[in-house]
């Protein structure tokens, strides 16, 4: 898997590099396809996946949405070794995908603060990745020095 970068230590072979990042991305798959899914075409997934009633429109954009957020951080893992910037990549996403889908469903229910203050979260974790990552490239410079 070329251009994959896998954490690795002087136990980890070559071959157990791979499996981990071919793993990581059927991880990735696994929460993404259904997560993309869910969150676009909910009728479908409750059709064809989720076949238990009564369908639930808000229901499933947030199933949906959270999925999402977990493939995200798994691929994350493939680009970022720090665990705070990837868990901030995943949780980011998963509420910026809730806080869409508060604002699409707002007629449904819920307070009409929802998607103000799901939309404050999301945009305080990106700030907050921000500056994680700001932070990791000062670390990296600092080491690359001579």
């Amino acid at each position: 898997m070329a251009g994959v970068r896998v954490p690795t230590d002087r136990r980890t072979t070559r071959n157990g590099t791979v499996l981990t990042a071919a793993a990581v991305v059927v991880g990735a798959a696994a929460f993404l396809v259904p997560g993309v899914w869910a969150f676009l075409r909910p009728r479908s997934f409750h059709e064809h996946v989720a076949m238990f009633d009564p369908f639930n429109l808000h229901l499933l954009h947030d199933v949906g949405a959270f999925q999402i957020g977990v493939g995200v951080a798994l691929l994350g893992v493939l680009v970022w070794h720090d665990a705070l910037s990837v868990a901030l990549l995943g949780a980011t996403t998963a509420a910026g995908a809730h806080a869409v889908s508060h604002v699409l469903d707002r007629e449904l229910g819920g307070r009409g603060s929802d998607p103000w203050v799901l939309s404050l979260l999301a945009v305080l974790l990106g700030a907050a990745l921000v500056l994680r990552r700001r932070r990791c490239r000062a670390d990296q410079s600092e080491v690359d020095e001579p």
